[in-house]
């Protein structure tokens, strides 16, 4: 069950028994860290692209080598 799924089902048990969010975690054998957990996800869309462009120019680059012209890139 991915951790949405398991908030959801946590907070229903919650409601429906009125019961603590500890005993509800260990009701369901989630994790309480999941309940808390907030996942953030990085801007870096312009970077993904601009990687994207530069390994279809340049195929036989590594990652390595693509790290490094980004980075030359940027410099200058």
């Amino acid at each position: 069950m991915k951790p949405a799924a398991q908030r959801k089902a946590v907070e229903h048990v919650r409601q429906l028994f009125a019961i603590s969010e500890r005993r509800a975690c260990s009701i369901l054998a989630v994790d309480r860290t999941s309940m808390r957990y907030a996942h953030r996800r990085s801007d870096d869309g312009d970077l993904r692209s601009r990687l994207r462009e530069i390994a279809l120019e340049r195929r036989r680059f590594g990652y390595r080598r693509l790290g490094i012209m980004l980075r030359e890139k940027a410099s200058s």
